[in-house]
């Protein structure tokens, strides 16, 4: 007698049932939008001192939060839209502090 070997298959997810969590597909979690709200912290705290320009951080910080807000209440679409206003706005402040520290760093070290 020749042994036959047989795949056993086992269906993870019930029949009937919907998936786990809204707006997935096959029971997989969708992606998680960022919220920035370390990147934003660090514009508003560390780059106050550095630049003066640290109130530039304080509407990206809003905005992160809200983000985080919106993530937590399950309106993922709302906390893509706070998230990527509060990226640009870090994106601007960090580019801008950078700028400043150039210019003060420049006119400390340059001699005509």
């Amino acid at each position: 007698m020749a042994c036959k070997e047989q795949s056993v298959s086992i269906d993870l997810q019930p029949r009937g049932l919907p998936p786990p969590y809204p707006g997935t597909q096959q029971g997989f979690p969708a992606e998680q939008p960022r919220d920035f709200v370390l990147w934003s912290l660090f514009n508003v705290l560390l780059c106050q001192k550095l630049a003066c320009l640290g109130c530039l951080g304080f509407p990206a910080l809003i905005f992160s939060i809200k983000a985080r807000d919106r993530k937590v209440l399950g309106d993922l679409e709302g906390a893509r839209s706070y998230g990527t206003t509060a990226k640009v706005l870090n994106i601007i402040g960090s580019l801008l502090v950078v700028v400043a520290i150039a210019v003060v760093l420049f006119f400390c070290f340059w001699r005509p």
